[in-house]
């Protein structure tokens, strides 16, 4: 691959001005006043700790007053209900690894009168701790003010911005990605293979571009489409490729995103994606996976009381009923299970038209070769109608993964281009698996392989209604210990007692 085809375009700065037709989706936070009242309190919760970590020694009162009798205490400070001191230096037999101060608990009302005068005549300094007034203060009301006015800010002020629905921090916010009109770089150019399905999408295109026409003659368009079809079709790209040739904004959520472990979290979720789709209309809510939410109800269903299933789809059938004829939101869903989709999802007013995107046929096939093809740069031996003849049944991924593996087989092996064997190699590999040359075949197993493969090469290309025989291989790739390839003319839908009969004869001949 060359140097220009693989350079992306630069990602906007962080601080690049927004179109002013599209609204954030999730406001940034910004370090405000809130921030510095939780540092203070960090601070304040600090400093009352301090006194406590000091290497201070806990006596008894019994071993304080032996002390004083002993003289061993150069001085004492009495705080209300401690007893804070100093041992002297100069004891004889003293450890130099034990603390130079202790603390003692008391009571005031139990000590005796006179109890510091007894002090200091046995010659201790006796001192009245500082009265902390600001310090108390600040502990005792400023402390629990903070924590109060701190808790307020997180719990209700950053959710009634962020529309969090009402719940404790972001969990009812929507976790959906938007891509605004900008980032749109997806169109119908880039979705190859689905021709008419790209064909009925494109009166939503010229809804969301031209409501009015359509107002006109008192219509409305279908307010929800379902794509539906094997993985890896492109039901994604297709919705992606909606938004970019209407140019609007693009919200994209999956339906196990919804769903979390606090109740009701996911009809939150629900409610601030249509709400926030609502004030950037016209723009397309695409659904992916949205069997992970719309299964049928039943007794089946729930398992308690308050399913959260349940509830994120009671969520999204009201929603999608809440929408006026006005409104230019357009709701795509996709799935590849479509049969077990509850039947009020899919009734006339929600999800009433359904887009079967299938598996691409041969002229399909090289149509999204020719698409993948564009970032790569082939040999002049590559063939893409013979790559797209073998691969019959595989999907857009697939041929995507054929065009990524042959590209990294060339680079691995230094080459200017990729080549026609890269490219059947690769195909190789994404339907059996990597050819395992290292593997160590007994002779008499290689030549049994070889003998079976042999009898299916002989009858494919002697019997005319098979498949014209392609290669033969006796290296391991994947479970098999060898393989006999077939490259079909076309596409088979029906298939005759002729060709069926051929394929027994093809099985058995080996």
């Amino acid at each position: 691959m060359t140097d220009k085809q693989n350079i992306k375009p630069p990602a906007p700065p962080r601080g690049s001005p927004k179109k002013p037709g599209l609204k954030p989706a999730i406001p940034q936070y910004k370090r405000g006043p809130y921030s510095y009242i939780v540092i203070i309190i960090l601070l304040l919760l600090l400093l009352t700790m301090y006194p406590k970590v000091l290497p201070d020694k806990t006596i008894s009162w019994s071993e304080f007053i032996r002390y004083v009798e002993k003289g061993q205490i150069e001085s004492v400070e009495f705080d209300e209900t401690q007893i804070s001191g100093k041992f002297k230096k100069d004891i004889p037999d003293r450890d130099k690894k034990a603390p130079d101060s202790f603390t003692v608990d008391y009571k005031p009302e139990l000590m005796e009168k006179d109890f510091q005068n007894k002090l200091v005549q046995n010659g201790i300094e006796v001192n009245n701790a500082k009265q902390h007034l600001w310090l108390n203060l600040a502990i005792q009301i400023l402390l629990p003010l903070l924590l109060v006015i701190a808790f307020f800010y997180f719990v209700f002020v950053r959710n009634l911005h962020s529309g969090a629905g009402g719940m404790l921090m972001s969990f009812g916010r929507s976790k959906h990605r938007l891509q605004g009109k900008d980032r749109a770089n997806v169109t119908f150019a880039d979705v190859a293979g689905v021709e008419e399905a790209k064909e009925e999408v494109a009166e939503i295109i010229e809804f969301l571009k031209n409501p009015k026409r359509f107002q006109r003659l008192g219509g409305h368009i279908p307010r929800g489409v379902l794509l539906v079809g094997p993985p890896g079709c492109g039901k994604t790209l297709l919705a992606k490729a909606i938004a970019g040739q209407a140019d609007v904004p693009f919200f994209s959520i999956s339906g196990s995103d919804f769903v979390e472990m606090f109740v009701g979290v996911g009809a939150s979720r629900v409610r601030d994606l249509f709400k926030q789709a609502k004030e950037n209309s016209p723009c397309i809510i695409f659904l992916d996976e949205v069997d992970a939410i719309g299964r049928k109800r039943g007794p089946g269903f729930v398992g308690g009381g308050h399913d959260e299933r349940e509830q994120t789809l009671n969520a999204i059938l009201v929603e999608m009923d809440g929408f006026d004829t006005n409104d230019q939101v357009i709701v795509i869903a996709a799935t590849n299970r479509a049969d077990i989709l509850d039947h009020a999802l899919t009734r006339p007013g929600r999800f009433d038209r359904q887009i079967f995107v299938p598996l691409p046929d041969l002229k399909g096939r090289v149509d999204i070769l020719k698409v993948h093809a564009k970032r790569v740069k082939l040999g002049p031996d590559a063939n893409l109608e013979r790559l797209a003849r073998g691969t019959p049944m595989f999907s857009g991924a697939d041929l995507a993964a054929i065009i990524n593996e042959a590209a990294l087989a060339a680079t691995m092996a230094n080459k200017d281009s990729v080549e026609m064997a890269d490219l059947e190699e690769a195909r190789d590999k994404v339907r059996w698996g990597r050819a395992k040359k290292s593997r160590v075949i007994d002779k008499k197993e290689k030549e049994i392989t070889a003998y079976h493969e042999a009898g299916h090469t002989l009858v494919q290309s002697m019997i005319k209604d098979a498949d014209p025989l392609h290669k033969v291989s006796i290296i391991p790739r994947g479970p098999m210990g060898g393989a006999t390839f077939a490259l079909p003319e076309k596409d088979r839908t029906i298939f005759t007692k002729k060709y069926c009969m051929a394929l027994l004869q093809v099985c058995f001949g080996g």
